[in-house]
């Protein structure tokens, strides 16, 4: 199963960025522009994404160009002042994002990553004059110094932790009731995707890693980090929560885990992440390779 905000059906089309030509030309249609309520999407009766058609001349939004699809190109326009959260914090926006195909999650994750982005970036970080858009949006100029600035993907590392026959699962107050997920955190500067997961485990549950390996990884839009999926073993199983990272961690039997993910748990058993989140697969994946 392909991860959900992945997997996107764009062509992207780098080479048309950095011609204004190419781009006024795709401006002048046939193209078509996401539909969105802030930062949310806007869904038909169908639950599909709705797009708004690009009248020629239409030069008043600052339009980030997202790519093709079938020939036609694809536009999202930035508005200021936005301001994107950690998690679809909101159930009726977790509702939208449950009712959404495949294509139509991996297309809105993108376009709702730029757009924030755009919005928080309008001064530049050097010197404080205002950007411009630039390169159909894949860019931001400053006005004043000539600084370029670039969207930012921030990589966060995700990981399951082996002992024995059991995986290391913890949970954050803001979880539903009972829902105990993989471990994570942002990786800092100077760190290779081992060390972060290795410094994460430690600081968050107390607990030394060996042998990381990774697994997959996941674009998550919220705002707009990538989720690096991660595996490793561990010798001593004793747990010492950081109180301030989780409000719980568990060693969990590959039974208790399998029977989770069947939802046959019963009222006591651990909850699962939903399937949109990375995870889930990861979970999915220690079931599976133990078979």
């Amino acid at each position: 199963m392909t991860i959900a905000y992945s997997g996107g059906p764009l062509d992207r089309c780098d080479a048309v960025r950095s011609d204004p030509q190419a781009l006024a030309a795709l401006r002048g249609g046939p193209a078509k522009v996401l539909r969105l309520a802030g930062l949310e999407p806007v869904l038909d009766a169908e639950n599909r994404l709705v797009w708004d058609r690009l009248e020629a001349g239409d030069d008043t939004r600052e339009l980030v160009f997202l790519g093709l699809l079938g020939g036609e190109a694809c536009f999202a326009a930035v508005a200021p002042g936005l301001a994107g959260s950690v998690a679809p914090a909101s159930p009726d926006l977790r509702q939208m994002l449950a009712l959404l195909r495949h294509d139509d999650l991996a297309l809105y994750g993108g376009a709702r990553s730029l757009v924030d982005w755009h919005s928080r970036h309008r001064f530049c970080a050097r010197c404080g004059q205002p950007t411009r858009l630039a390169k159909g949006g894949w860019q931001r100029d400053c006005t004043g110094c000539g600084a370029e600035h670039f969207p930012r993907v921030d990589p966060v590392v995700i990981m399951i932790v082996e002992h024995g026959d059991s995986l290391l699962l913890g949970r954050q107050p803001r979880f539903p009731a009972r829902v105990f997920s993989a471990l994570a955190g942002f990786v800092e500067p100077g760190e290779s995707v081992e060390d972060a997961v290795a410094r994460e485990v430690f600081e968050e549950a107390g607990v030394r890693v060996r042998d990381v390996t990774y697994v997959s990884s996941q674009p998550w839009p919220f705002p707009s980090s990538l989720m690096i999926g991660c595996h490793a073993y561990t010798d001593d199983p004793a747990i010492r929560i950081d109180p301030a990272e989780l409000e719980d961690a568990r060693w969990f039997s590959r039974a208790d885990v399998a029977a989770a993910l069947a939802g046959e748990g019963g009222d006591e058993g651990p909850v699962m992440p939903p399937v949109q989140a990375i995870a889930h697969h990861l979970v999915r994946w220690w079931i599976a390779r133990g078979m």
